[in-house]
């Protein structure tokens, strides 16, 4: 499984790096509310694409 970190998000969306934070810290609190463990400051690029590209 690959892990994007800020500047991964920030490129693939196109927002400035504080968007790309939210970004990162809003999909980890899913995944931590679903039960998963989530690693500060990245996150797994399947679910950022899964919530992004539907």
């Amino acid at each position: 499984m690959k892990y994007l970190g800020v500047d991964d998000v920030q490129e693939l969306l196109r927002v400035k790096k504080g968007k790309a934070y939210e970004v990162i810290r809003t999909l980890n609190a899913e995944l931590q509310k679903k039960g998963y463990l989530t690693i500060r400051g990245k996150v797994p690029e399947k679910y950022l694409l899964e919530r992004f590209y539907q």
